[in-house]
């Protein structure tokens, strides 16, 4: 469930980023029907994905999903989530911004609600009185099921809760950190009050930018693959993953090596379920610009590893 509401999502979450950019409407259409046909129904993404692409102005990722839910008649089935703050040209939270947004992103996704509105980042050039008073009035509206944080820190998540609960507006249910096995301040800066407040976590960048995935290996300074489609943002983060290199990245990569040896699973699967297996973690997002990519993380959502199995990795990552 997404924090205290009824909201009921898959162990999963499909990050949608790549669509439109790396993955056009036919691939697209193609990585939602098996994500669903395996038993999928969260999908997460944004006003603004992608428009750093070249020749995209943002909001193609909505477009997609949307027509895709039009075109298989399931919207009910499906938990959608997005995002505000972050499109070029209406960047922010002032209560205009969210207004407005809020209308396009229902128009591209084709529905009469969003199940989980998150604020893409905070604003604190605006009062949070402010941008939760609009997002209260959405709720109340029915435009938006329940709401989420990404990319707050500590003070200002703790803060807009104290806020809402004075001022009886809705609340964040969800939060959206950067978090991984190899990326853990989450854990010492947010988990403790998120698991107190009842409070459902959604990590992105679940992978580390491919860098959990094993693709990146030590003594491989070859050029990176990044397909047909190569484009400074993907080189970017090839590079970002390649980083993780160091002593502590490699002792990660072969415990993940091993454990994923003994379930005759992927890699990235192995990455992921230990990430799920988390305190507050509800389902962790990752996305995948092909088949082959998709099966590399949809085990995840089932697989259960063991005790032994999960201090080992948290272990290794410390």
């Amino acid at each position: 469930m997404i924090g205290k509401t009824d909201l009921d999502v898959s162990g999963l979450c499909l990050g949608t980023n790549v669509f439109g950019w790396t993955a056009d409407a036919e691939q697209s259409f193609a990585l939602l029907d098996a994500y669903v046909e395996a038993g999928g129904n969260f999908l997460d993404s944004a006003d603004s994905y992608m428009a750093r692409a070249e020749g995209n102005s943002g909001g193609e990722s909505e477009t997609i999903i949307g027509d895709w839910m039009a075109a298989r008649g399931n919207r009910d089935e499906i938990v959608v989530a997005t995002k505000v703050g972050q499109l070029p040209g209406r960047t922010g939270l002032s209560a205009s911004t969210i207004t407005a947004a809020v209308e396009d992103s229902l128009r591209r996704l084709r529905t009469d609600r969003i199940d989980l509105y998150y604020a893409h980042v905070d604003d604190a050039d605006v009062p949070q009185e402010e941008y939760l008073t609009a997002f209260d009035g959405l709720v109340r509206a029915g435009k938006v099921r329940a709401l989420g944080a990404s990319n707050f820190g500590p003070e200002r998540l703790l803060s807009a809760l104290e806020i809402s609960g004075r001022e009886g507006l809705a609340r964040f249910e969800a939060v959206q950190p950067h978090y991984n096995l190899v990326e853990r301040d989450y854990e010492s800066e947010q988990a403790f009050f998120v698991e107190k407040e009842g409070l459902s976590c959604f990590p992105y960048f679940g992978l580390a930018k491919g860098f959990l995935t094993g693709k990146y290996r030590a003594g491989d300074d070859g050029p990176v693959d990044t397909g047909a489609s190569e484009g400074p943002m993907r080189m970017a983060r090839a590079e970002g993953a390649k980083a993780y290199l160091d002593e502590r990245g490699v002792r990660v990569l072969g415990v993940l090596d091993e454990v994923a040896a003994v379930h005759d699973v992927p890699v990235a699967s192995v990455a992921l379920a230990w990430l799920g297996a988390q305190p507050t973690v509800v389902a962790p997002i990752a996305s995948a610009r092909t088949l082959d990519q998709l099966a590399q993380i949809l085990p995840s959502a089932t697989l259960l590893l063991t005790p032994d199995e999960l201090a080992a990795l948290t272990e290794a990552s410390s």
